[in-house]
């Protein structure tokens, strides 16, 4: 994906905002410690308003992306590609979230937060990988995650 043309790259890179926003919940108590850290939020602040203020707005968000871009063969494989790995993603993500509810992992006080951090500090590598990767024209290379994604594509 060497020549990869440059008005695909920026597309590419929105498509990351979706697991952003679900990934800065889990960075709550770090925000406390570094305020600067607040900054993070800005990219994913459309997202956040669509999935609050639009009734399953998240869940809708989820369909158009899948349904328009990723089903579409008319929709170059790069988009594609990069699209369907956000959306796997944020689905971790929220499995994530989930179990975390579940278990009741937040109360657990400074293990919880420190799982929770750990989460957030993993993602926030993993986006910023996946960014330059799509700023440079090439498919960030996620272990399993990628393969997932070649297989339905």
């Amino acid at each position: 994906m060497a020549d990869t043309p440059l008005w695909q790259r920026p597309l590419a890179v929105l498509a990351y905002v979706l697991p952003w926003s679900a990934a800065l919940p889990f960075g709550e108590s770090l925000d406390n410690l570094f305020p600067a850290l607040q900054w993070l939020v800005l990219p994913a602040v459309p997202v956040l308003m669509l999935e609050r203020g639009v009734p399953f707005g998240g869940f809708l968000l989820f369909l158009v992306l899948f349904l328009a871009v990723v089903r579409n063969p008319q929709v170059p494989y790069f988009l594609r590609f990069n699209v369907l790995q956000a959306i796997l993603l944020d689905i971790v993500l929220v499995v994530l979230s989930l179990a975390f509810q579940l278990l009741r992992i937040g109360s657990l006080g400074f293990a919880g937060r420190t799982l929770a951090n750990t989460v957030f500090l993993g993602m926030l590598v993993l986006l910023l990988f996946a960014l330059v990767q799509c700023l440079r024209g090439k498919e960030a290379d996620i272990p399993t995650l990628s393969e997932a994604v070649r297989m339905q594509l």
